[in-house]
């Protein structure tokens, strides 16, 4: 089921989600499916449990081709339950941002450009990833919104930051979410 998402302004975006501890349970499977229907509706790169309203530490991302993303490398497709960042490179990027609950609005956002994380699949399994690139950006970007936190609060030079069909055309590309 396609679901609404949350419009930045929305307190609930703003909470900190609590980690999923029963994995074998309908609701579980009903949430992503619904995340993967409304990813898919969107066209999203990715989407947070907590941008539909659910305070639960679970997003899903990834695509193979993505009209939203022409220039992007494929991700593969995740769901990562109670995810954990093991480590980080020591080099960051900045690059152009967008996201499913600030329609319409782009800037650029400082992000490490590998990262090591951890978590879980929808049955329980654990598993680990070394990624770097639109993949990490993209990983960092969701589980942001798993603490709180919207892309917007990470930008360091808010000139960076405006309206997608208002911005010079080099900011459409790279988008996460």
């Amino acid at each position: 089921m396609i679901r609404e998402v949350l419009r930045m302004g929305d307190p609930r975006l703003l909470a900190r989600s609590e980690p999923v501890d029963d994995f074998d349970s309908p609701r579980l499977a009903a949430l992503l499916a619904d995340m993967q229907d409304t990813m898919d509706h969107l066209d999203g790169a990715g989407l947070a449990a907590p941008q539909i309203g659910v305070a639960l530490r679970v997003v899903i991302f990834g695509f193979g081709a993505n009209p939203r993303y022409p220039e992007a490398e494929p991700v593969p497709l995740t769901v990562l339950i109670n995810p954990e960042f093991l480590s980080f490179s020591d080099e960051q990027e900045e690059d152009w941002e967008g996201c499913l609950s600030v329609p319409g609005l782009r800037g650029r956002v400082p992000r490490w450009k590998r990262l090591h994380y951890a978590g879980y699949d929808f049955t329980g399994q654990r598993f680990e990833r070394e990624v770097e690139g639109f993949h990490a950006r993209v990983v960092q970007h969701e589980c942001d919104h798993l603490d709180g936190i919207l892309y917007p609060m990470r930008m360091t030079d808010m000139r960076s930051f405006g309206f997608q069909d208002v911005l010079p055309v080099t900011s459409r590309r790279n988008l996460s979410e």
